[in-house]
């Protein structure tokens, strides 16, 4: 039998409640382009 979503969901919610931080997105997108390699932890800071 396949399993679904709804076998795995909790609730109605697709993602983890928001931590509350905001991210500056498209600066993010530009410096890992930049860079040729993903953003640490730090760097995302």
């Amino acid at each position: 039998m396949e399993k679904d979503i709804a076998d795995y969901a909790k609730d109605g919610r697709l993602m983890e409640p928001s931590d509350g931080k905001r991210y500056e997105w498209r600066k993010m997108i530009d410096a890992v382009k930049a860079l040729g390699r993903s953003l640490t932890d730090e760097e995302v800071e």
